[in-house]
């Protein structure tokens, strides 16, 4: 056999060299879909940062977002394909509510699992939330099923970019310094080196924990990232 005839049937089924094609073709999705995401943890916050793109003008852009609430505390920023990251946020909202019924408080962290049956899906997760004892916390998993945590993230074709600028801001560091305004900077100007683009408010997205010492998720306004935009500007 050559290539991978045969082999890409089924996500269980290994090639004579080891490799599961199915996971490989999930990661291309990753790539393909063109938008690149920076997560970022600082001292008393993280944040989450994405490219938005709106592929036409009839659409309404306020419809078009990367960026989700999984529950009051925790966030994502998805990479890929965006009907499999909206079916993924489906199922960690159900599994977040799920936890909250059973168990009287806020899941700390919400994890999307890949059954055999099912095609792994082509998008990587990015996670954000602030638990009680840790402190800010940052995941990303992928359609391998890898779950690490990480002081500063990035998916996406320019991802291995965002991680070299990421290593050298983070050097010899556990967290990015400053409250989550500056955390904030961070990552757009991170993203905006690598991309060698001159963000306007409209196309990029932020979530945050952790703002303004509140342990909840949301999005920043177009207005917030516009002044972040601005501070950034100011700087340099």
């Amino acid at each position: 056999m050559s290539g991978s005839a045969g082999f890409d049937r089924h996500i269980t089924i290994f090639s004579d060299q080891g490799r599961l094609y199915q996971v490989e073709y999930a990661f291309k999705a990753i790539t393909a879909a063109n938008i690149t995401t920076i997560g970022v943890r600082g001292k008393d916050c993280a944040v989450v940062i994405s490219q938005k793109k709106v592929p036409d003008k009839l659409l309404d852009p306020a419809s078009v977002t990367y960026i989700f609430q999984l529950s009051p505390s925790v966030g994502c920023v998805m990479t890929g394909s965006i009907a499999d990251a909206r079916a993924s946020v489906s199922r960690a909202r159900g599994e977040a509510a799920e936890f909250r019924y059973k168990f009287g408080y806020e899941m700390p962290y919400c994890l999307r699992m890949t059954k055999a049956y099912m095609r792994p899906l082509g998008v990587s997760m990015t996670l954000i939330a602030i638990d009680d004892e840790m402190g800010p916390q940052l995941f990303k998993t992928d359609p391998a099923g890898y779950y690490v945590g990480y002081k500063a993230t990035a998916s996406g074709p320019k991802q291995q970019e965002a991680l070299n600028h990421l290593e050298k801001k983070l050097k010899g560091k556990d967290y990015a310094a400053g409250d989550w305004k500056e955390v904030v900077e961070l990552g757009i100007s991170a993203l905006s080196s690598v991309l060698s683009v001159d963000f306007k408010c409209g196309e990029v997205e932020v979530g945050v924990v952790g703002a303004d010492g509140k342990p909840g998720f949301r999005k920043l306004t177009v207005d917030e990232i516009d002044e972040r935009l601005q501070s950034i500007a100011d700087k340099d």
